[in-house]
């Protein structure tokens, strides 16, 4: 399984994520799911900041809009083949969570990491969806906005394929969410939940059984 999962961004080091790739992975596709509450365009500019950070890395990327596939989750598998990077960015995590279920990109995600075929890489809200819950994040994403959306209630459940909480933008400066974020981790402090803080400008580097925050 490879991850790399930013605070914010690209983070300092984006060519850990280069090294994740590898020569032979420069196909990216972009998944901004989480901006699904926000308006046309406001979502179409962070896409295509989204596109230009990875084009200016030197990879081939586009636009992958999960609100496609939904309830096609064998041609998403298609779409998906030969697919270097999945590049999730930050927005609302409550959203993001409702576009992989529907789809199916939260099982069809387990079984290319679990079988190595692509790299699943992204930040904020990206990352916080590989948690093994979302609660606690209610302090600072709005779970209603799913139910505003689609009338169906937030899944609280996340994909489960990190053993901790992902918690960004900790201690951050400049960051709009940092305040909230503290009182994230006070809850979890006192809810003994095990969760892993990234300040912006790290990210968090899994490669196979190897871990490293950069």
């Amino acid at each position: 399984m490879r991850l790399y999962l930013s605070s914010f961004r690209m983070g300092d080091h984006p060519e850990r994520l280069l090294d994740l790739i590898g020569a032979d992975g420069r196909r990216a596709v972009v998944i901004a799911n989480a901006m699904d509450d926000a308006p046309p365009d406001v979502r179409r500019a962070g896409v295509e900041l989204e596109l230009a950070a990875l084009a200016g890395l030197g990879l081939e990327a586009a636009e992958l809009d999960l609100r496609g596939y939904f309830g096609r989750r064998q041609l998403l598998r298609r779409d998906l083949a030969g697919i270097g990077v999945a590049w999730l960015r930050g927005g609302n995590v409550f959203m993001l969570r409702h576009a992989l279920a529907r789809s199916g990109a939260d099982a069809v995600f387990g079984e290319l990491l679990a079988a190595d075929a692509l790299v699943y890489a992204g930040y904020s809200a990206g990352a916080c969806v590989l948690s093994p819950s979302l609660r606690g994040l209610e302090l600072v994403d709005d779970p209603d906005a799913v139910t505003r959306a689609y009338g169906s209630p937030p899944a609280w459940d996340g994909l489960g394929l990190l053993a901790e909480a992902f918690v960004p933008h900790y201690r951050s400066p400049g960051h709009p969410e940092t305040a909230a974020i503290e009182l994230v981790v006070a809850r979890y402090q006192a809810e003994g939940v095990p969760y892993r803080t990234l300040r912006d400008g790290q990210a968090l580097v899994i490669d196979g059984p190897r871990t490293a925050l950069v």
